[in-house]
């Protein structure tokens, strides 16, 4: 019997060359073949896993089957099996130090131990009052707190606990504090939904109509829907409000069908939402879809600088979408409209040098919003950066992104400078933006070794723990994270110890 050629040794090398270069070749078409693939996709991953599982629900068990092992396929490929971890104390949120209170002329210090004293002073409140809680836990209930009395510009109201943590208000109420009136400054506070039913917990401040130059520091606010609800009443809008250095949480799923965004900025404008702790906002029903916060209603120059998101932090492998933060959320309805019509939900707003993580959803996500900047963001295990619709156009600039960037039905994307995954490594399983911390899933984000630096930057970016940005800086929201670090451990009041001190 005759032997082939390529049974003897000699042929064989002759053909190796070719034989690896055939692999070569096939190995290159698959790669180019998957690429193909994800990119005609279009989504990453965690998005087409629920999709794919609601399709398949209904037909045959064996096609469920199918559809539900796919799904739990990609979403492994994308998500790695969380861990509980404990964020470091960390000088983002609310701290324990109390921040100076500056005394002005005609200042009246109004002392409260008891609700009905509080609820008093609120009411009878001249501007320039500081009404302060004695230590202790208060609890309200039925109706609202009516904040209806004017503060000025250089007498504002305040109220307040000398301080954090000493004070502990209950509110088994739809809403809390009802500011609709100017000038209310709110510091020191621990705030706590109480209600067995959920969608009897709605906000803890809802900021209305004539509410201008609202301001909130240094509160733990926790087990509300939404924890700061602001919006217009007729033609008022309470604009030029700042929500600085608090920490929103929820100790549980939030069991309602009613939106569920700790920071819910509905047709106003000129806010500044900075420094804020917001983690756990579980939504179990209706479309189970929630926000970290949101600007939207046809508001302008609102901005959220320099937070840390975690949407998962001890609330973890829920069924349901959580984004981190949006300028046009999911959209308005025309009457709620600071324009009445909602040509766009904003214009001329900025999401910059934030900390977003641990997101079945969208890190960032821009809904007809115009003129948007996205810039200098740091996003883990999140779906990236969507631009969607074509009232959109968004810079996105200088932001390093474990998850892609990308434009959704004609939305206009300016992508300058980014560092951000491809759909194709997601699809293989592939996290290089992760990896370039020493634990992003244990909250380890210190670098593991040299950080990616941007070729060039025109102005030197926000720097999340506030140290000064080298020249080029680096990707994202910082340079160093251990300088938003507390070392001593002593002064901050995250959302391990705002959840216990009250039982509820």
């Amino acid at each position: 019997m005759s032997r082939s050629p390529l049974a003897t040794p000699e042929p064989r090398r002759k053909y190796l060359p070719w034989i690896i270069g055939g692999l070569v070749l096939a190995a290159l078409a698959a790669a180019a073949l998957l690429s193909a693939i994800t990119d005609s996709i279009g989504v990453p991953p965690r998005l087409l896993a629920p999709y794919i599982e609601r399709r398949t629900t209904g037909h045959n068990p064996n096609i469920e089957q199918t559809g539900r092992r796919f799904g739990q396929t990609l979403t492994a490929l994308d998500r790695p099996a969380q861990r509980s971890a404990e964020l470091p104390p960390i000088r983002i949120g609310a701290q324990g130090f109390a921040p100076a209170l500056a005394k002005v002329a005609g200042t009246s210090d109004i002392v409260v131990t008891s609700a009905s004293q509080a609820l008093s002073a609120i009411d009878r409140a001249e501007a320039g009052a500081v009404i302060t809680f004695l230590p202790g836990a208060y609890r309200f209930g039925s109706a609202s707190i009516a904040v209806n009395r004017a503060g000025t510009a250089n007498s504002p109201i305040r109220v307040r606990a000398v301080r954090p943590g000493t004070v502990i208000l209950e509110f088994d109420m739809v809403e809390g504090f009802h500011v609709s009136a100017p000038y209310w400054s709110f510091e020191n506070l621990t705030i706590r939904g109480v209600c067995a039913n959920h969608s009897s917990c709605e906000h803890a401040f809802h900021v209305v109509g004539k509410a201008a130059h609202f301001s909130a520091r240094n509160n733990t606010i926790v087990d509300f829907n939404a924890h700061f609800k602001i919006n217009g009443s007729g033609a008022l809008f309470p604009d030029h409000g700042i929500i600085e250095g608090n920490t929103l949480t929820n100790s549980s799923i939030r069991r309602t069908d009613n939106p569920v965004t700790p920071i819910d900025l509905v047709a106003a404008s000129h806010w500044v939402v900075r420094n804020n702790l917001i983690t756990d906002f579980v939504k179990a029903g209706s479309d189970q879809i929630s926000y970290g916060g949101f600007a939207k209603g046809a508001g302008a120059d609102n901005r959220f600088e320099k937070n840390v998101i975690l949407c998962e932090h001890r609330l973890q492998n829920i069924a349901g979408r959580r984004v981190g933060l949006s300028l046009g959320g999911g959209g308005t309805s025309p009457a709620a409209c600071r324009d009445g019509r909602c040509v766009v939900e904003q214009e001329n707003s900025a999401i910059q040098a934030n900390l977003i993580a641990f997101c079945s959803d969208d890190g960032i996500y821009v809904n007809r919003a115009a003129r948007s900047r996205i810039a200098d963001n740091t996003l883990i295990d999140t779906a990236g950066i969507a631009v969607r619709f074509p009232e959109s156009s968004a810079e996105v600039e200088g932001n390093l992104v474990d998850g892609v960037i990308r434009s959704r039905d004609g939305g206009l994307l300016h992508d300058t400078d980014n560092h951000a995954s491809t759909l194709t490594r997601l699809y293989l399983g592939s996290h290089p933006v992760r990896s370039l911390f020493v634990d992003a899933k244990g909250l380890n984000f210190a670098w593991r070794a040299d950080p990616p630096h941007r070729a060039t930057a025109d102005t030197a970016p926000l720097d999340l723990c506030g140290g000064e940005r080298l020249s080029p800086p680096s990707y994202g929201a910082f340079e160093d994270f251990s300088r938003c670090l507390d070392i001593a451990g002593k002064t901050s009041l995250g959302p391990k110890q705002s959840l216990l001190v009250s039982p509820g």
